[in-house]
């Protein structure tokens, strides 16, 4: 059922990605450098703003809608997301105190409610394990991303409407999935309900929330000392490493948070430990392959999907972010299931508050000195702070395991093949979406024999099994 669950997700996700880096092709191509900085960082301020519109609800969806043996938490999620909505104006006052324009702040706000709802919405269907209703609502989102912000850049090329567009398109994507989510759902305002909701949920609020702060603190400084456009340039870069990366580890937890919780309750710990070991190497075998690859052929990458004003510096930042995402993908998609299952919500805070300090800190000595480059450094160091402090944490929270064994094995696998990449790269010299083409088919080719070498992800069982069911399958429509 992981496997199944990770695999629809990861569809999705590809799909997604895919019509994201279209976008990224052609927005850094038809908007000027600062017209897109504002529309990044507009994204990012309603990033943070859409986390604590809805962090407050995230663990009562995951235990309680992911269970179904209790009353309905629809009408409680979304009376408090209403409830929390009615902070849009100071949002729009810190929109204006970080660095947007008055347009782009108002944009920006109005882009986080939708995120918001939007992310409610996926979380709900998501708890169920309704992957194909997510998948459908992921790719909604994208392709109207997509083609109002295309429209936008035929029209009218400007950060503000490409963020309000953005808005159209989240909006557009939770229609998609309302009768799913949402049919049948009485709002209540119970205000003792919500009170109560407000005290356990935030811990977990806050350090949501820190930790967006922190995923885009680098952008604002960026901004403040350098300019717009270098953050325009930067987070181009940025967001390209992180859309190509990051889907694969979204997918598969996507699928084994919520089977945590319900193995969990129903089994145990020895079981939910089990379950977890399993995620784990499967997690790591994506996740750091995908990383190393693309940190290696990342100047390749730069040429084909951004514009000639991006790409010297993408060149340079890319292959440090790639590694940073190794270390946050650990952290936030692994060993944050430690804290959900023990339910200390305010080991969540902790760790983003190490995050964000070690963010803010190296982010301004090294973007003052190395200028944006620096950001770079800066992340992956506050990325290894965070990854070291959850580590700590979870061993006072719910022992989450760690085979050490295992993960080793992939750990030597992926430098093995990124290394094979690279000396193949040194000696290529052809274009560049050839150039990918054959580094990707050489290091997956390469990665797959050591996985089969070293079982990886019992890779050898499962493709047994797998193939023994196709066989019988296609036994049973022959006769």
């Amino acid at each position: 059922m992981l496997i199944g669950q990770a695999s629809i997700n990861l569809t999705a996700n590809i799909l997604s990605a895919l019509l994201g880096l279209l976008s990224v092709f052609i927005f850094t191509r038809l908007f000027s450098p600062h017209d897109y900085g504002v529309y990044l960082l507009g994204i990012g301020f309603a990033s943070v703003i859409s986390v604590f519109l809805v962090g407050w609800f995230r663990n009562l969806i995951l235990s309680g809608h992911a269970r179904d043996d209790g009353p309905d938490v629809r009408g409680r999620v979304i009376s408090g997301y209403l409830i929390c909505c009615l902070t849009a104006p100071i949002a729009y006052v810190l929109g204006r105190l970080v660095g947007l324009d008055t347009n782009a702040a108002l944009a920006a706000v109005v882009l986080s409610i939708a995120i918001g709802l939007f992310e409610l919405t996926q979380d709900l269907v998501r708890a169920r394990l309704m992957a194909l209703s997510v998948m459908k609502a992921t790719l909604v989102r994208a392709v109207a991303v997509l083609g109002l912000g295309a429209v936008v850049a035929l029209v009218s090329p400007s950060g503000f409407l490409l963020l309000l567009s953005s808005a159209l398109a989240y909006l557009l994507a939770v229609l998609v999935q309302s009768r799913t989510a949402w049919r049948g759902t009485k709002a209540k305002f119970d205000g003792t309900g919500l009170v109560a909701l407000a005290k356990t949920g935030l811990p977990l609020t806050l350090s949501l929330t820190l930790l967006a702060i922190s995923s885009v603190t680098d952008r604002f400084m960026i901004a403040n000392l350098v300019g717009a456009a270098d953050a325009g340039k930067y987070v181009a870069a940025l967001d390209l490493v992180r859309q190509t990366l990051m889907m694969p580890a979204m997918s598969a937890a996507a699928a084994f948070f919520p089977m945590a919780v319900q193995i969990h309750a129903s089994k145990g710990d020895a079981a939910v430990r089990s379950h977890l070991s399993e995620c784990v190497e499967l997690l790591l075998s994506i996740t750091l392959p995908a990383c190393l690859g693309f940190a290696v052929i990342s100047a390749h990458v730069a040429n084909i999907i951004l514009g000639p004003d991006f790409r010297e510096l993408a060149a340079q930042t890319m292959p440090i972010i790639a590694v940073a995402v190794v270390f946050q993908i650990l952290t936030q998609q692994y060993l944050h299931a430690s804290f959900l299952l023990s339910g200390r919500n305010s080991f969540y805070l902790i760790n983003t508050a190490s995050i964000i300090a070690a963010n803010v800190i190296l982010s301004y000595v090294l973007v003052s000195h190395y200028g944006t480059v620096g950001a770079a450094w800066a992340r992956l160091g506050a990325d290894v702070v965070g990854f070291s402090c959850a580590l700590v944490l979870s061993r006072f929270a719910f022992k989450v395991p760690l085979p050490l064994g295992r993960l080793a094995q992939i750990m030597i696998a992926g430098l093995v093949m990124a290394l094979t990449v690279a000396a193949l790269d040194r000696n290529l010299h052809v274009a560049d979406l050839t150039a990918c083409a054959v580094l990707a088919s050489a290091g997956l080719i390469t990665y797959a024999a050591l996985c089969w070498l070293f079982d990886i992800s019992r890779i050898r069982g499962r493709l047994k099994t797998g193939f023994a069911m196709f066989r019988a399958k296609f036994a049973n429509i022959n006769g």
